[in-house]
């Protein structure tokens, strides 16, 4: 699991340790010593840390302007026995929030278990964003399988293709395009 880097093509548009807005501010990172792993693999020191000892983040990009974020997953999203998604949703996302994002864009496909424990946090983005979306890209099958079968699924904009995007072919402003225009055609 060391070898699989967040996305880096998009470093000399945006850096969250550079971003006084971001959550992930004034940050430093080694490029040899790694300090962090997911059940005993160690994982790329440029991963950030969210307070869960198996789900790790990496804010790929920002607009405030168009009010969305782009963020890279990888590891095990553990409701049930961690609550990352308290922990997320706490010291991560409401801070974006209140910088006016309210765009989500989450990609998953290191994403490797989902476990669930309840809804209340997954609701509670959900009537944050208001006029926005969190959208799930590149998500395994089997997790979001566990997303619909305990029925979160529907806070998230999921499946069909969102499941299937090249998007490190696409500058962050043309991906977030693409994935507004999915949106706005499911939801119109």
């Amino acid at each position: 699991m060391h070898f699989v880097e967040p996305f880096f093509d998009w470093r000399l548009l945006y850096i969250a340790a550079e971003d006084a807005q971001s959550p992930f501010y004034g940050r430093g990172y080694s490029e040899v010593e790694y300090t962090h792993a997911i059940y005993n693999f160690y994982i790329h020191p440029q991963w950030d840390e969210i307070g869960s000892p198996t789900l790790f983040i990496k804010i790929l990009y920002t607009d405030y302007e168009e009010g969305f974020v782009i963020i890279e997953m990888i590891g095990e999203w553990n409701d049930a026995i961690e609550n990352d998604i308290m922990t997320f949703k706490r010291d991560i996302i409401e801070p974006i929030m209140g910088e006016g994002i309210n765009k989500f864009i989450l990609i998953g496909e290191n994403v490797l278990n989902f476990h669930y424990s309840d809804d209340s946090y997954y609701e509670e983005w959900f009537d944050d964003v208001e006029d926005g979306w969190i959208a799930l890209v590149n998500f395994h099958d089997h997790v979001i399988s566990e997303f619909e079968r305990i029925n979160i699924d529907h806070y998230f904009v999921m499946g069909g293709e969102l499941e299937d995007i090249e998007w490190r072919t696409y500058q962050p402003d043309q991906f977030f395009k693409k994935i507004d225009d999915l949106v706005t055609k499911r939801l119109g």
